[in-house]
């Protein structure tokens, strides 16, 4: 159904008015009033609240509620935490470079090297480019010069203004602008014509009273000048001695960009700059409040967007803590990748000797700062992919102590390369590969120090606390005890390198594991420290309970951030340390953490081989001079191994028919039988003696046991063991050598 609205147009209206198409209806302004709702209820929509009147008297007791914030006074609550609060926020008068005596030296070679290769650069140029350029381009200069002083003379700048009064057919502006053209042009015509004589008079003094030199000189000057003054300005006289980067100003509005593509910052909330952006040595130091509720564990999550919105390589970019609230987050971006630029080499090619007992230079970080290095009181754990530098990286350390006279070096190298070979003219004890040559078998010869030196470290814990209280104050070693030659308690670095293929070894793997897992643990406090390094650091080629003992951790480049987690330890990836991230052109760089209280990123300096030897064959003279050259170094084989022959030598000494025999009265007769092995047990209490008889039959299975015997008429009862026993072990053995 249609519904069709006519309409008649007034009386008052003229004909011809084209029809009208709408209507225009009224509507009702007030709406109508609502039927008002019963007494005691509400209406729809809203509610009602009986709150107390405090005029009342039945409301008794009630008070308004106290004000929660704290009154400003007592902001800062002690006057010591507001002089820290205004020690942090303070800026440094001097940068680092200036107050720091590393950082200027730093300065001072960078500036002599860069400023010398700046001069070289010219001066090969000087002759057979830069003067041809000057000869040719000097015509042209004396040309824009002449041209130049001529324009000065007769008014040149003024003639468009002249120009224009003739167009606009004003003859009183232009009379006006001739007479001062007039004025102007005698007077420099004077001045040019002044200054032609002084010059000419200048020049024939010059060619007539000066030696040759300065008049060359002068020549050379002139000439320059008109060349600088001819040049194209699109075609610079002189070239460029270095190379331009890419770089940019970084401004306030990159840095909130970046935050905000990053999912750092929200439409209401966006960072603050407690501090003004400023440069810092070779990059830009970024100081910025995230918004509430974010944190730096956000910032460094979103690491790569925060470049990606700088535009810049994510190796630029580093991010640091800021100790005073968990939202703050300071940058330092880089002008270019500074992992890329290599650290040099290594100062100790320069240096005579070594104090191990202090930090030595290990490399340099992301802005060129050293390094220290320690190995005192921890063990170190190095992991990388092949390539990247990891054996030059621990080789560095190695190199330190052996420049320390008294540091004892143990080295043992898995794969046997070429890298450690030159450590024979100053190692303790030194190993190559799992393979037996020459008569020597490597793993075994790994056993046996690993054997020795634990032996010298349960040692070294009775005689600590056994020295007087003037030698040894606190039962610690010291640099004066470890010096002393007399008790024999050097510091001892124990290298390591490819450990995985002694650990997988199928005979001795697991006795090797054990006894590296002790002195990593436990050899650091007497001063023994382990460095081991490592390409497979799995728990199957590196187990765990090894790799926990490490104190501190270093990983180069390695293929995903699990496996830099399993160098570095667990968590090291949510704290921002993830070796994986590393390029493959960073070699020798890797992050380093449980050294000192920081973790960053080191880049270590370079010793090649040739470097290494010469370091080598000077430590082996200074440990030569100081008659500190031992063991394999001077072709001192280790001392006989009381647990390689003690079967055969415990059934040596049983007597015949001797079913029981007492472990003091074995010890004697051992001692009687090879003094050089058993001599120290036959020293001991008869307690310690049976005990150390007890402890080297253990691993074949042989335990002791309570022995009665009557003397002078009473029953004595000691610990002893049976022949049996010991025929059954020796039975054991053989038949494990057979299958063999």
């Amino acid at each position: 159904m249609t519904e069709t609205t006519t309409f008649t147009p007034p009386p008052d209206q003229p004909d011809g008015t084209d029809a009208q198409t709408a209507a225009v209806l009224t509507f009702p302004l007030m709406k109508a009033p609502e039927p008002a709702a019963p007494p005691g209820e509400a209406k729809p929509g809203e509610w009602e609240a009986e709150l107390p009147d405090t005029d009342d008297p039945e409301a008794e007791g009630l008070a308004e509620g106290a004000p929660v914030d704290p009154p400003r006074e007592v902001y800062p609550p002690s006057v010591a935490e507001w002089m820290e609060a205004r020690d942090k926020s303070r800026v440094p008068v001097l940068p680092d470079w200036v107050k720091l005596p590393d950082q200027r030296k730093a300065v001072r070679k960078w500036a002599i090297r860069h400023y010398s290769a700046v001069m070289g650069y010219h001066a090969v140029r000087l002759p057979c480019i830069y003067t041809p350029k000057v000869l040719y381009y000097s015509p042209r200069g004396a040309w824009r010069w002449s041209a130049a002083i001529g324009r000065w003379v007769f008014d040149a700048e003024g003639k468009s203004l002249r120009l224009a009064a003739v167009a606009a057919e004003d003859a009183a502006e232009y009379l006006r602008l001739s007479r001062q053209r007039n004025d102007r042009v005698r007077l420099r015509g004077v001045v040019a014509g002044i200054a032609s004589m002084v010059c000419l008079a200048a020049t024939l003094t010059l060619y007539v009273m000066a030696p040759s030199w300065l008049l060359l000189l002068a020549v050379a000057a002139l000439m320059t000048t008109l060349g600088v003054v001819g040049a194209p300005a699109d075609r610079p006289l002189i070239d460029m001695a270095k190379v331009t980067f890419r770089k940019r100003k970084l401004s306030s509005d990159i840095v909130i960009r970046a935050h905000e593509v990053a999912g750092l910052t929200s439409k209401d909330q966006s960072i603050a700059f407690p501090r003004p952006i400023g440069r810092d040595g070779d990059g830009w130091r970024v100081i910025v409040d995230l918004p509430y509720g974010k944190s730096f564990k956000d910032a460094l999550n979103a690491h790569t967007k925060v470049a990606s919105g700088m535009d810049i390589a994510a190796t630029q970019l580093f991010l640091d803590k800021d100790e005073s609230s968990e939202r703050r987050v300071s940058y330092w971006i880089a002008d270019r990748d500074p992992l890329a630029v290599p650290s040099g080499k290594s100062p100790l090619l320069g240096a005579t000797r070594v104090d191990f007992w202090k930090p030595f230079p290990w490399g340099v970080d992301e802005r060129g700062n050293p390094v220290m290095a320690t190995m005192l009181w921890l063990s170190l754990l190095v992991g990388a992919v092949p390539r990247q530098g990891k054996t030059f990286s621990a080789r560095t350390i190695a190199l330190a102590a052996a420049l320390d006279p008294y540091v004892r070096l143990y080295v043992f190298d898995g794969k046997a390369s070429p890298d450690w070979r030159k450590f024979a003219l100053v190692a303790h004890r030194i190993g190559f590969g799992i393979v037996p040559k020459n008569g020597i078998d490597p793993v075994g010869h790994l056993l046996t120090s690993l054997r020795e030196l634990k032996a010298d470290v349960e040692d070294r814990y009775h005689r600590l606390s056994e020295l007087p209280l003037h030698i040894c104050p606190e039962g610690k070693l010291t640099p004066e005890i470890s010096r002393d030659k007399k008790l024999n308690m050097p510091l001892i670095l124990f290298v390591v390198d490819e450990v995985q293929e002694y650990l997988q070894h199928p005979e001795h793997g697991k006795e090797i594991l054990a006894l590296l897992v002790y002195l990593a643990r436990v050899a650091p406090a007497v001063g023994v420290s382990v460095m081991t390094s490592t390409q497979k650091p799995d728990d199957k080629a590196c187990p765990s309970e090894l790799r926990d003992q490490h104190q501190a951790r270093f990983a180069l480049r390695v293929g995903a951030y699990q496996v830099s987690d399993t160098i570095l330890g667990a968590g090291s990836y949510s704290e921002g340390l993830d070796a994986s991230k590393l390029l493959k052109s960073h070699k020798g760089v890797g992050l380093l953490k449980g050294m000192s209280d920081d973790a960053g990123i080191v880049r270590t300096y370079l010793a090649d081989g040739r470097d290494a030897e010469r370091i080598l064959t000077r430590a082996a003279t200074l440990r030569e001079a100081e008659g500190t050259l031992s063991g394999d170094a001077v072709g001192e084989a280790p001392a006989p191994e009381a647990s390689a022959t003690i079967l055969d030598d415990v059934a040596a000494v049983l007597g015949k028919g001797e079913t029981k025999v007492w472990s003091e009265t074995i010890v004697d007769r051992l001692a009687t039988l090879r003094p050089e092995a058993y001599g120290p047990w036959a020293d001991l209490e008869p307690k310690p003696k049976a005990e150390a008889l007890t402890a080297a039959l253990k691993p074949f299975g042989i335990t002791t046991g309570q022995i009665s015997r009557r003397i002078d008429g009473e029953q004595v009862n000691k610990r002893g063991i049976k022949r049996d026993d010991v025929a059954a072990a020796i039975t054991e053995r053989n038949k494990k050598r057979e299958a063999e």
